[in-house]
């Protein structure tokens, strides 16, 4: 009877993909976690004093609706010095529950019934489901193993009809590791500007790249005014739970924004905006002291996934490996299944984040090393298996039960998609 209730587009919407994975996995210990994108570092211990010692002074109120003043303007020095964006915190930056929030309440506000949205695929499996929900429809842009996953001109110009409204990027990429170049993006200015294109542009791996630094496309000539930057301190900074993030526009826009935040949020959690100040004022080491470490590790898992026969383009952002599985004949999602069941390692099927994401699957590389060198010899044994037409890798107490498609049909359903 309940079910009646419930509206067609939320009938209709998927579960996410990575969620089923991660929670299938979460209560077994005996699993190597390569699913869910979380850093495996904690928050450094200058920040955990400061939220105590606030919750001591009993600083749990409400905050302004846009976020505490110090910690906007802190985010304002921060994105000016690191990447030549500058926004007045009084009034274009919006601290928000997360990023997530931040892309529902841009998309809430930007995108009305019928508008489409381009979103370069493979693509982050919540862009999709946030349009759908927002009223738009989604027009997915296919990006190439070949070209490093990167955005293009050519695929982009294809894609763009008379009801495009917008342009949602996600650089560096989840779940390729893509990053762009100021090169790469100015074709793709150039495009917005020809169509009057809104640029959504989540850039929550920003501090994780692992050559150049990164470059937003808001700070491309004449982008600013036409592009919504949102951000967050889950990945760089280790707060995933926390759940602050934030949203840059300019004053008209951000307005808007700040309109439906008020009756969706109020405010970001305070006790999380005064980590997030920390993080910002004395965090960055222990920032960079993790890239440095996500840096290490990329170089042994990647290699370490091409010696093992499965193609992968060596990531230049975020912490993501994204190899090619099409050589074993199965699909992703029934790579990722039999991998989780017969060999304990956790991964996302690449069909979950788009059509262009068939044939792949996303690791994190965000586990510790000695983790990955396991995984990796798991993975090993499981290609093995494969070649051999093994079926029998799945944990000893599950052998009197059979592993030959155990579980698939359940972890398919999991999946749902």
């Amino acid at each position: 009877m309940s079910g009646d209730w419930i509206c067609q587009t939320v009938r209709d919407l998927p579960p996410s993909g990575i969620r089923a994975f991660f929670e299938t996995a979460a209560n077994n210990k005996r699993l190597i976690q390569l699913g869910v994108g979380e850093p495996d570092f904690r928050v450094p211990e200058s920040v955990r004093k400061a939220c105590i010692s606030a919750l001591n002074r009993g600083e749990t109120g409400y905050s302004s609706n846009a976020g505490l003043p110090e910690l906007r303007r802190e985010i304002a020095g921060y994105l000016s010095a690191g990447f030549g964006l500058r926004y007045d915190p009084g009034a274009e930056i919006i601290v928000t529950a997360g990023s997530s929030e931040a892309l529902d309440i841009t998309l809430r506000t930007v995108i009305s019934p019928g508008d489409e949205v381009l979103i370069p695929s493979p693509g982050y499996v919540a862009y999709a489901p946030m349009v759908t929900l927002s009223g738009g429809s989604v027009l997915p842009v296919e990006t190439k193993r070949e070209e490093g996953f990167k955005l293009t001109a050519e695929a982009l110009r294809r894609s763009i009809t008379p009801r495009t409204k917008a342009l949602m990027v996600n650089y560096p990429n989840n779940p390729t590791g893509a990053v762009m170049t100021r090169r790469d993006w100015e074709p793709i200015a150039e495009l917005a500007v020809r169509h009057n294109l809104i640029v959504i542009s989540d850039e929550v791996y920003a501090e994780l790249t692992y050559g150049d630094r990164h470059v937003s496309v808001a700070s491309l000539p004449g982008m600013k005014e036409r592009t919504i930057v949102i951000s967050g301190f889950s990945k760089a900074f280790a707060m995933t739970g926390w759940r602050v993030g934030y949203c840059c526009a300019s004053g008209e826009l951000a307005a808007a924004m700040l309109k439906i935040h008020q009756y969706i949020a109020m405010c970001a959690s305070v006790p999380g905006q005064i980590a997030a100040l920390e993080s910002l004022r004395s965090g960055l080491e222990s920032k960079d002291r993790m890239k440095a470490a996500f840096d290490a590790r990329r170089t042994l898992f990647v290699e370490g996934l091409n010696a093992l026969g499965l193609p992968c383009h060596m990531p230049d952002g975020a912490f993501y490996a994204f190899p090619s599985v099409a050589g074993t004949g199965l699909t992703s999602e029934q790579f990722a299944l039999r991998l989780l069941r017969e060999a304990g390692v956790a991964v996302v099927p690449g069909s979950v984040f788009g059509p262009g994401g068939e044939g792949h699957i996303r690791c994190s590389y965000a586990a510790s090393a000695e983790q990955l060198a396991e995984a990796l010899g798991r993975i090993g044994r499981f290609m093995e298996s494969l070649s051999a037409g093994d079926h029998t890798l799945c944990f000893p107490e599950e052998r009197t039960k059979g592993c030959e498609g155990e579980g698939t049909e359940a972890g398919a359903a999991a999946v749902g998609s």
